[in-house]
């Protein structure tokens, strides 16, 4: 109330202040416009009376004078004239008699000087203007006539000017008060108290509550900052309790802030830095606005809590096309943007080192030699040129920050920088590196077939850890060792030693961000029909798949199944339909091009063979996804299909259990991802085999709730142990009990 007041009485104050600076000026020029118009009139007059020459005549009866003078005022509107002679003659009225009696030696100067005098004076309270005109006779003799005219009305329009300008200030003062106090109780108390439900909702940790505020324009960063601390406050509430029971069940399970805790106890303040070749954080210009987006990538997925954890460095390849306008001089950014907790580095590929080195040698060649998908590799010389100089260039990236680093960490990403171990070690063979190579490593025979294999070989063996998604992949690349480099591999500690340097094959299963308060966590399901609804598609049942639109994902496969399952089951059809989200990847390739072309044939296909109104078997969603907008397809599904015909892990399987949160549904999983290895209370299937598949897809829709309960609880218990946090751990700790 008090500051309503203070606002309204500074309101008047100010536009009566202003009110009244306005007004000041324009009764000064207006006054100004007055008087000069009221003088020249009075001046016009003067000169006309000045030229009736019977006035000056003396012996005039002062009758036909008295008749004159009243003659002259009625006709030009003045209040009286007198007629002066000399000092003892002035023929006057009694009007103007003390007046001009007064005004003598006004009269004696204007005779004088021979020039017209005026000037304003009053009158028995009244402004009069007194306008003395010298004038020659015809005998020489100087005379002067005086007028006296009515200037009253000049103050009664500036007085008229003064009351109109009031009764304005007053309307403005009122009306600008009540606007005012409306603003402030729509536009500033209720923000404010809006604040406040966000701050109390933040305070409990009610991220939902925050939700269900959005925010004006001007207050969304504020509504973003408050919703990133009842999410910080949320979780360290949840950490608290969860690590409270996990000690209470005397249970180990990993957490990003024991990580974050164990990181510490690692590094022992020596430097983590990750290499890559795709970047966690990429700009793109959006419209005028420049937005920052995550890459849908498992790889970042592991990553990333590791240096949240260090507070490290990471450096990849610079992607997006604002990514320049973001870095500082340095090539660096901080990220994440909202709560940076480590450094990006980014590297700028040139056309033909993206060409050759990424599309070509590491895409088309080492790609296709490693998932054994039926697609031929393909090895150049000059893809092979610039895989090794862009290895060159991300060596000297990482070793210019090393100059007073003694015994760093290096944790290498990827089959895109094979060759970076040896030159990194070369430099720095006091560093700790590793590599892990995300996708599956093929049998001797096939690696056999790229022309650079005892070169590939060599770069990775420089590292003192390279890892793996499954034993299965050490052991092809232990055989591979084996039979192409002079070296000694150990089996029983699944080393290699060469050139006196020993290095550790291990496998470390890749996992997502879950933990045990994400298993006990209970959210809404998302019902089918939400769903399908925006498509224009009803059914009842729903699958879901996710993937990139590649050769090695089985994605021509898993639609054969579909059909092959509704020609089984005819009774689904208009009744299930099945969502892939297909992210279009490395485009630019024939082989991937082709690709999604014969994935939207073979859809089109099928849905023309069973399409029925408001329904189709399969809806291609080909496009990329955020995790945010996958996630209500993953919980409202009733079944996920993986149907890769390769893979190193895939954690798609992975990110659809943990969105299980009332154990329902199933998981149909390739017998060809590693993640099958450890799920196996998925309904495992082999890709190629139509057939089986299609029965799977049965099985899966037709299995009971308490199987579905049974198997996805125990699934969900193994990603929970087995976390991204819990492989982290797991690799640093390897990396740093090696001892040269």
């Amino acid at each position: 109330m008090r500051l309503n007041i203070a606002l309204i009485l500074s309101i008047i104050i100010a536009v009566g202040l202003v009110t009244f600076g306005f007004t000041f000026y324009q009764i000064s020029s207006e006054r100004a416009k007055l008087n000069g118009e009221h003088e020249k009139r009075t001046t016009e007059i003067a000169e006309r009376i000045a030229n009736i020459s019977s006035i000056f005549n003396r012996h005039n009866h002062q009758v036909d004078f008295m008749h004159l003078v009243d003659s002259i005022n009625s006709r030009y509107n003045l209040l009286d004239i007198a007629i002066y002679y000399s000092n003892d003659s002035i023929v006057t009225s009694d009007f103007s008699r003390d007046i001009t009696n007064l005004s003598l030696d006004y009269v004696s100067q204007s005779i004088a000087s021979d020039t017209s005098i005026g000037n304003y004076i009053s009158v028995n309270g009244k402004e009069v203007y007194q306008y003395i005109k010298p004038v020659k006779t015809v005998n020489f003799t100087s005379h002067a006539i005086i007028l006296y005219t009515d200037a009253e009305y000049i103050d009664s329009i500036v007085n008229n000017i003064w009351f109109r300008n009031f009764i304005r200030w007053f309307i403005q003062a009122l009306l600008v008060s009540l606007v005012t106090v409306i603003v402030i109780r729509w536009g500033f108390y209720s923000p404010v108290n809006k604040i406040v439900d966000w701050v109390k909702a933040a305070r409990f940790g009610n991220i939902d509550q925050l939700k269900l505020h959005p925010p004006a324009e001007f207050l969304a960063p504020l509504h973003k900052e408050i919703v990133n601390i009842a999410k910080a406050m949320h979780e360290a509430k949840a950490t608290a309790l969860e690590e409270a029971q996990l000690r209470t069940n005397a249970e180990a399970i990993w957490t990003s802030e024991r990580l974050t805790v164990e990181m510490k106890n690692l590094l022992q303040s020596k430097k983590m830095i990750v290499v890559s070749n795709r970047e966690p954080y990429m700009h793109i210009h959006e419209g005028k606005q420049i937005k920052c987006l995550v890459p849908a990538s498992g790889m970042i997925t592991a990553m990333e809590p590791i240096l949240k954890a260090s507070g490290g460095l990471w450096i990849a390849s610079g992607t997006g096309d604002a990514d320049k306008e973001t870095v500082d001089k340095n090539d660096m950014v901080q990220v994440p943007p909202e709560e940076p907790k480590y450094t990006l580095k980014r590297l700028w590929l040139t056309k033909e080192e993206e060409d050759h080195f990424y599309y070509g040698f590491s895409n088309e060649g080492l790609w296709p030699l490693c998932h054994i998908a039926h697609t031929r590799p393909t090895f150049r010389a000059e893809d092979w040129k610039y895989y090794k100089k862009v290895n060159e260039n991300f060596a000297k990236a990482v070793l210019a920050e090393l100059t007073d680093e003694e015994q760093p960490f290096i944790l290498i990403q990827d089959y895109h920088f094979a060759l970076l171990p040896e030159m990194i070690k070369k430099e720095k063979p006091n560093a700790k590196v590793a590599i892990f190579w995300h996708i599956p490593w093929p049998n001797p025979e096939s690696f056999g077939i790229c022309p650079w294999q005892r070169e590939i070989l060599q770069g990775m063996l420089g590292a003192d850890l390279i890892g793996f998604h499954t034993q299965y992949h050490c052991n092809h690349f232990l055989e591979t060792v084996n039979n192409t480099l002079e070296s000694r591999v150990k089996w029983d500690d699944f080393s290699v030693k060469m050139g006196g340097h020993t290095s550790f094959v291990k496998p470390f299963p890749i996992s997502i961000a879950f933990t045990q308060r994400d298993y006990e966590n209970s959210i809404p399901k998302t019902k089918s029909a939400q769903l399908l609804e925006e498509h224009g598609i009803t059914a009842q049942y729903i699958g879901i798949g996710v993937d990139r639109i590649d050769y090695t994902k089985g994605i021509i496969e898993k639609f054969l199944a579909i059909e092959r399952f509704l020609e089984k089951n005819p009774s689904y059809v208009g009744k299930f339909t099945f969502v892939q989200i297909g992210a279009p990847s490395r485009t630019l390739l024939k082989d991937y091009s082709d690709m999604v072309s014969s994935v939207e044939k073979e859809a089109n296909r099928i849905n023309w063979r069973f399409k029925l109104k408001n329904w189709k078997p399969i809806l291609l969603l080909k496009r990329h996804h955020s995790h945010e907008e996958i996630a209500p397809y993953y919980s409202g599904a009733d079944f996920c299909m993986v149907s890769s015909l390769h893979d190193g892990m895939n954690l798609v399987a992975k990110e659809f259990i943990a969105s299980r949160n009332n154990n329902d549904g199933a998981l149909i999983l390739s017998r060809f991802a590693g993640a099958s290895q450890e799920l196996q209370e998925a309904i495992i299937v082999n890709p190629y085999d139509i057939e089986k598949s299609a029965d799977a897809i049965k099985q899966a829709l037709e299995m009971t709730k308490e199987e579905q309960q049974l198997r996805m609880k125990h699934m969900r218990q193994v990603i929970v142990k087995y976390n991204i946090f819990s492989w982290a751990a797991s690799l640093l700790r390897t990396l740093v009990s090696i001892h040269d």
